[in-house]
């Protein structure tokens, strides 16, 4: 059974027993999150899409906080002594997807 989910406005493919990094959702290590808003599935060759999905998949969180790699943004203006650095890590959360029902 695979699945397309609407996680954080973001959209994933999924399917059971996947691990995925998404952005950044509150919970601890070992709680379960329910995704509703279900874009399409495939069952056996069989797709539903739009207002016809009546699926809800369970995931549940591995690691709370994954930090993401290093991104940097440096602004200069030549002969002006114009130096700006600006950096940061965009945080994920890893989850398991245990079923789609």
């Amino acid at each position: 059974m695979l699945a397309v989910v609407k996680i954080a406005g973001q959209q994933f493919k999924v399917q059971a027993g996947d691990n995925l990094y998404v952005p950044h959702l509150s919970g601890k290590n070992g709680d379960k999150v329910e995704f509703n808003e279900v874009l399409l599935v495939d069952n056996a060759g069989t797709i539903s899409t739009g207002t016809n999905v009546k699926a809800i998949v369970k995931a549940e969180i591995v690691n709370e906080l994954v930090q993401g790699d290093k991104v940097i943004a440096f602004k200069m203006k030549r002969r002006k002594g114009f130096r700006k650095k600006h950096g940061h890590r965009t945080h994920y959360t890893q989850i398991k997807i245990e079923s789609i029902a």
